[in-house]
Parts: structure tokens; C-alpha cells; sequence
């Protein structure tokens, strides 16, 4: 019980504090990141919901996005799933270390049942600051998906070079992109604009307001 109540303590402090995503995580942001990992459902889906951008626009359903200190938490929350609350400082360090200085986007796409795709398109994803700048990512990893997707209320990231290989004629229901930029590059309170494109013509655009989240 006093370990929930610190975590819904934090989670308050964080909602009310927080104003700029923290690109290098001392060690007390990381203790508080791995106790709302280890909290209740009910308060880690709370922490979560800022994180996750619905968008509903074909062919793109919601973004993902994940700082550093959201990393942490998917981390010991993944842990504490299977049972065991041992989540050390060590661990956190090593889930950092998978995307070092990287702010990054999921994007999980839906596509119309008769297209005639045989994985994910070749789309183009690059952020526009609110001074007209525009970042590319570092690189774009594309995930295409063959089965329902089954909608969890936190990221299912790919493991990097896991994608699947589609036999002849299977079909691609949707499938999910990581997209990673340099956090050097990003204002942490900046808004931007995530623009999907195809062919040089913007599919999508979606507002990212950084100072939202930590």
C-alpha cells in the first residue's frame, strides 16, 4: 500500500510539474519511473494516456510517443508483469541504452482490406517545428502486420530487425513504424508537426505538443 500511494504521489507531482520532456534522466527520475512502472493498472494507464496521440485518420490510427522517462516506466512495468518487482537502476541504464538520446514515435497504421501492399509503404515521416524547420528522423523501421492487431493501452515495439517475412499472396492488414530522432535536435518543450507522406504529398499531420509530457 505504501508503495501505490508513493506511486500516485508521483504520478500527481509529474501531471502537475511537468512541463518540458527530460532528455537525461538523473537518479531520481529514474527511481520515480520505475515506481509508476510498478504501480496499479488504473494509475499506469493514467501515466500512459498523454503518451499516446489518437489520431484516426487513414491510414494512421494513434502515435506512441516515448521519451527516455516513458521508456523507463514500459520497462518495469514490463517486468512487474511477469511477476517479479526487482527492477534495479542497472535496468534501467540497459533499456536506455536501446535508443540512447532518442526521442521516439510508433505509428500504427490500419490499411483499406483490399489494398495490394506487400509490407508497409515506402511513407516519408519528418517533424515540422513551429519555426518552419524540419527534422528527418535517424532512420525508419517498418513493422508490416498480417493479423488483427490486438489494441493494448501501452507501445508494442518491435524488436529491431524482427520483421516479419510474408509468404506469397498473405495479406497486410496494417503494420507499425518506429521512427527515432536525436533528442539533441528537439526542443523538449517544443510543438511540432509529425507529417506522414507518400510520394512528396502529406497523408497525415499530427500537432505534438513536447511540453505535455516528460
Amino acid at each position: 500500500m505504501v508503495r501505490f500511494a508513493a506511486a500516485l504521489c508521483l504520478i500527481a507531482v509529474w501531471s502537475v510539474s511537468s512541463r518540458a520532456v527530460q532528455m537525461i534522466l538523473d537518479n531520481r527520475a529514474i527511481t520515480e519511473a520505475i515506481s509508476i512502472g510498478q504501480s496499479r493498472e488504473r494509475e499506469r494507464i493514467r501515466f500512459h494516456q498523454p503518451y499516446r496521440l489518437m489520431v484516426k485518420q487513414s491510414p494512421m490510427d494513434w502515435i506512441d510517443v516515448i521519451t527516455p522517462f516513458h521508456r523507463v516506466v514500459l520497462a518495469a512495468e514490463a517486468k512487474a508483469r511477469t511477476g517479479n518487482r526487482l527492477f534495479a537502476q542497472r535496468e534501467a541504464f540497459a533499456a536506455l541504452s536501446e535508443a540512447p538520446g532518442q526521442l521516439t514515435f510508433v505509428l500504427e497504421l490500419t490499411f483499406h482490406p483490399l489494398n495490394n501492399f506487400i509490407g508497409v509503404p515506402d511513407y516519408d515521416i519528418a517533424l515540422l517545428g513551429s519555426k518552419g524547420d524540419r527534422l528527418q528522423p535517424d532512420r525508419l523501421d517498418r513493422y508490416p502486420r498480417s493479423q488483427p492487431r490486438v489494441d493494448t493501452p501501452t507501445p508494442e515495439i518491435p524488436i529491431p530487425g524482427a520483421a516479419p517475412i510474408f509468404s506469397k499472396g498473405e495479406p497486410v492488414l496494417g503494420g507499425t513504424i518506429v521512427v527515432p530522432f536525436a533528442a539533441s535536435k528537439l526542443d523538449p518543450v517544443g510543438r511540432y508537426t509529425l507529417v506522414l507522406a507518400e510520394k512528396g504529398s502529406a497523408l497525415v499531420r499530427v500537432p505534438i505538443d513536447l511540453a505535455g509530457l516528460r
